[in-house]
């Protein structure tokens, strides 16, 4: 019986969906909106203060806010996306998404991936799952509904994830 032991928190949901918002258009252009336009025409402002007005005082404080502008919204960006993904969440969800998984395939029964979570137990068909997803620090297993189940690589205490993702991915395969 192949199978993993992990423990899912906050931060490796957060780290997921940042992976989620970086592949996003909308969110791409935020950022470089952020970063570089509205500080880019707030340097020309204060370029023209300096110049027209002879104002080096009041171009210096517009050059400040640009800078602090460049450095410090991709920041607040990603803390707004952080609570709101978190407030997108109740208690009850939270308690019932964090904490111990155990993922195994039952030699008895191979039609079913087997999930034992602080949710309780579950079986996911195998035609239900898409496909693996490997990323820097986690592995993804995608679901046909959207949802991915999220395996941390730090947090695996028991089994080989390397060997059990290949199971994984050679039963999704056969199953198609």
């Amino acid at each position: 019986m192949q199978e993993i032991e992990y423990q899912f928190r906050e931060e490796d949901l957060i780290f997921y969906n940042e992976l989620q918002y970086k592949n996003n258009e909308d969110y791409l252009k935020n950022i470089k909106r952020n970063r570089w336009i509205y500080p880019g025409i707030m340097l020309l402002i204060a370029l023209f203060y300096w110049s027209y007005y002879g104002n080096m005082e009041q171009a210096l404080y517009i050059s400040f806010m640009a800078l602090l502008w460049l450095f410090v919204t991709p920041w607040v960006i990603k803390w707004q996306m952080k609570h709101k993904v978190l407030e997108s969440y109740t208690e009850q969800e939270k308690n019932n998404m964090f904490g111990e998984y155990r993922l195994f395939i039952d030699p008895k029964d191979p039609n079913f991936l087997q999930e034992r979570s602080p949710s309780g137990k579950n079986k996911i068909e195998w035609k239900e799952m898409l496909r693996v997803d490997y990323e820097k620090n986690q592995v993804h297993l995608v679901l046909d509904t959207g949802i991915a189940m999220i395996i941390p690589t730090e947090t695996v205490s028991k089994g080989n994830l390397e060997k059990f993702a290949r199971q994984v991915e050679q039963l999704i395969e056969k199953h198609d």
